[in-house]
């Protein structure tokens, strides 16, 4: 590892980074410096002008991907290796904006049902009661479980925690389940003990599911986003779901009052109570 890989991490680290946002972000700054077999510290703003260019029109990298690059090359040289008139070249490009994948409760608990697999069942059962991020499913310790308050205790992102409620019934089959398994550091752990079930299985039980309850596509976003409509169609404040999702802000909450149903349903068109006129007859106007 060269030392300005290193400091780079260090300094990730110094500010609370998730491993996963360093991991990204250290991958990220290789490529740059692989595309110019150059370190970054003797490339100039010119060079990070074109490489940006090169991902956008040649390697048509996603804007994920491209805002990454953008965030990793910003930290590095205003943090790592500062360098002047740098970072104000860096543009961040702006996602196109989709409306979230949500489904009914009818089709969520078809879903559910169709769910082989004790672990994956209970994981993606948590994640439609709790709106957890996938992520923040796997991460789950048996500790977690408050069942005498009613709550869970969430990691999210940024390793900031949070509490949501626990339904009574879910929680008893998750305190039965860790019993029953003997469960180590994690709830729902792999094949090896030591380790969380990997995300890619949680996905392929997802896609087995839907296929056999003959449904539209499923993920385990797609139940977080079903959560949060569900919840708002039901009449919880929008700044309650913000906290329950673990949003920072309220804006990013607030995608889901465009996808309620129920809630587009009770929408009047102003042509409706436009008052009643008479038609004017044709030929009656006078030039």
């Amino acid at each position: 590892m060269t030392p300005l890989r290193q400091r780079f991490i260090e300094d990730l680290q110094l500010r609370n980074r998730a491993p996963k946002t360093i991991q990204a972000y250290v991958l990220q700054v290789r490529k740059f410096a692989q595309f110019y077999d150059r370190s970054p510290e003797h490339l100039d703003a010119e060079q990070v002008h074109r490489y940006l260019l090169y991902l956008l029109h040649e390697k048509k990298a996603s804007w994920v991907q491209y805002n990454q690059t953008v965030s990793a090359l910003r930290f590095l040289y205003q943090v790592t290796c500062p360098r002047a008139n740098m970072v104000q070249r860096l543009p961040y490009g702006k996602k196109p904006k989709r409306l979230p994948e949500v489904r009914s409760p009818d089709e969520v608990a078809r879903f559910l049902a169709a769910v082989r697999g004790e672990c994956p069942r209970l994981l993606l059962r948590l994640l439609y009661a709790t709106g957890l991020r996938i992520g923040e499913g796997l991460q789950v310790r048996p500790e977690d479980l408050d069942d005498a308050r009613g709550f869970l205790r969430v990691t999210g992102k940024g390793r900031k925690e949070r509490l949501v409620p626990l339904p009574a019934a879910l929680a008893a089959e998750l305190k039965a389940y860790a019993s029953a398994i003997k469960a180590g550091p994690w709830l729902f752990a792999g094949k090896d003990r030591r380790q969380p079930i990997h995300a890619a299985t949680v996905q392929k039980a997802c896609k087995r599911a839907y296929q056999r309850a003959g449904l539209p596509r499923f993920t385990p976003h797609t139940l977080r986003h079903c959560y949060a409509t569900h919840l708002l169609e039901a009449g919880i404040d929008t700044r309650i779901i913000q906290a329950l999702l673990g949003h920072h802000r309220v804006g990013t909450t607030s995608i889901y009052t465009h996808v309620t149903v129920r809630g587009l349903g009770q929408v009047v068109s102003p042509l409706e109570v436009l008052p009643s006129v008479p038609t004017i007859p044709q030929g009656s106007i006078q030039s």
